[in-house]
């Protein structure tokens, strides 16, 4: 009897241990030069975080058009989804960084008037103070990014921006425009109504995702692991078709990459299904 109890006791620990649960703050801030104004954040950290000394990768995690740092963890449910694929061995500790890219001018690129810098900010100010505030492991090996919708858009760019940072990028329903120059003529207008022809071109080199991707250099191909997920329903054109025309395109360049389309929509319960794959995907082998 008595070593049927220990052997229970055992167990029950041993689900405790299990079941640990990582921590998420939600509402921290970073004062930005770059903006001119305070920046909040959001961050998870795994179970194991404040009992050890270790460090740990990071996964900066982008929200979509209408969210902030908060969306992440009140709709996308990541502190659950991360603590279980930790915790049944499906994806490695890790630090989940959420910054807050809302605003009157929200987005991820820097704007084209320049009144908008959130680039500049992200890489300059964000990302280091981030790696010198957190136990985070240094290295592009130890460094992924992944989003949603505009986020999805802000992880293509980032990754194709600085292929030296990133070991992964996962962008989830993305969207792609301006996929032509076409289309950035028909569109930055309507948002920049001073911006010139200059301008417009200039962005489009720099934010089109098509673009990017054809200029990528041939020693360069695998300098990032793409994981790259949208639903079969998605009813934002520039969204589905514009995946599957990127995923086309790099498939032509030979550029590795993964291209899932699942059946669903754009909507949160799709995000949700797809976070347990891309932390999987990011840093299951480091």
């Amino acid at each position: 009897m008595k070593r049927i109890v220990l052997f229970l006791f055992i167990g029950s620990m041993a689900s405790c241990l299990l079941a640990q649960q990582g921590k998420v703050f939600e509402n921290l801030t970073l004062e930005s030069s770059i903006l001119k104004m305070k920046k909040k954040y959001a961050v998870y950290l795994p179970p194991d975080y404040e009992t050890s000394e270790r460090y740990y990768p990071v996964l900066y995690l982008l929200h979509g058009a209408g969210g902030d740092q908060a969306e992440w963890i009140q709709r996308g449910e990541v502190a659950r989804i991360t603590d279980n694929a930790i915790n049944n061995g499906l994806a490695s500790s890790m630090i989940i960084v959420m910054p807050d890219a809302s605003g009157e001018n929200r987005g991820y690129a820097n704007d084209p008037e320049g009144k908008w810098r959130y680039e500049d900010f992200f890489f300059q100010e964000f990302m280091p103070f981030i790696e010198k505030t957190y136990r985070i492991r240094p290295g592009k090996r130890y460094r992924a990014i992944a989003g949603l919708s505009m986020g999805g858009n802000g992880t293509f760019i980032y990754a194709l921006h600085h292929p030296e940072l990133f070991a992964a990028a996962c962008p989830l329903s993305a969207a792609t425009f301006p996929f032509t120059l076409d289309d950035a003529k028909e569109l930055l207008p309507k948002r920049y109504p001073d911006i010139t022809d200059k301008q417009i071109e200039e962005y489009y080199n720099r934010y089109s995702i098509p673009e990017l991707i054809n200029k990528i250099p041939e020693d360069r191909k695998g300098a990032v692991r793409w994981y790259i997920d949208c639903g079969d329903d998605d009813a934002l054109e520039q969204v589905y078709e514009g995946n599957c025309l990127i995923h086309i395109a790099m498939r032509k360049k030979e550029i590795p990459h993964e291209f899932r389309i699942r059946d669903g929509a754009h909507t949160w319960s799709y995000w949700r299904s797809a976070l347990p794959s891309v932390l999987g995907f990011v840093f299951m082998t480091n």
